[in-house]
């Protein structure tokens, strides 16, 4: 499966690049671009503590800023490049977008910053892909550490956000022994983040049991993607 990413309902990105300026003497010219970032919601609301990252084509380099309570960051980019620009979430997202830097030339230097402007919305719950659970148990696989470690880090930096665990199984087996593993999968979860420094005041678990299938449970795929871990972003 591939691997937790924050997904986006929809976004707008907005990219406006500068020109070189004139050449100009002087001995110690900088070989990069400033770039200027501002990250809101779809209300002009800033979005703090988001991280912007721009990869390089050229060299699969990574430059990346968060934002401010302003909801923006500036950032310098070696010129001569094209950066693909991710929004990070648990693992970078596909690429919104990317961003041209003309290579300079001679005495040229880029004096006025390109700015970058992305307006999102972000998903109010997601799927912990690969937190996988022993057989018929709430104990975790250790395979499940990294996805983990990934929420442990968001939450970390959106420290004013409170989540719902949800746990979610498929239909073998009774409902009421269902209802109870899928709880206590959520709880296994939640210990998991609090003993890597979360606020446990933060985390509620909640079992749902096969109540809430996303797929049929008549195959073993359906079944496989029934047996999951929500991540729910509370008001």
């Amino acid at each position: 499966m591939k691997s937790i990413q924050l997904l986006f309902l929809s976004f707008f990105l907005f990219v406006f690049a500068s020109q070189a300026q004139p050449p100009v003497q002087n001995a110690s010219i900088p070989k990069d671009a400033p770039v200027d970032v501002t990250i809101t919601d779809f209300k002009d609301n800033p979005l703090p503590n988001e991280i912007m990252i721009f990869r390089s084509k050229k060299n699969e380099r990574e430059y990346q800023g968060q934002t401010n309570d302003a909801g923006k960051f500036s950032t310098r980019l070696p010129a001569g490049d094209v950066y693909n620009i991710f929004i990070l979430g648990f693992k970078d997202s596909t690429s919104i977008d990317s961003l041209v830097i003309p290579a300079l030339q001679g005495n040229q230097y880029y004096k006025n910053p390109f700015v970058v402007t992305y307006q999102f919305l972000p998903a109010k719950s997601f799927v912990l892909e690969n937190c996988n659970f022993d057989l018929g148990k709430a104990t975790l696989q250790e395979s499940s550490f990294t996805v983990l470690d990934e929420l442990v880090s968001y939450l970390k930096r959106k420290d004013d956000e409170k989540i719902e665990l949800g746990g979610h199984t498929d239909n073998v087996g009774s409902a009421a022994s269902n209802l109870k593993l899928s709880l206590d999968r959520a709880n296994t979860v939640k210990a998991y983040l609090v003993s890597k420094g979360i606020d446990e005041t933060r985390i509620n678990a909640k079992g749902y049991g096969s109540t809430k299938p996303v797929a049929d449970n008549k195959t073993a795929a359906g079944r496989a993607e029934n047996r999951r871990t929500e991540v729910t972003i509370l008001e």
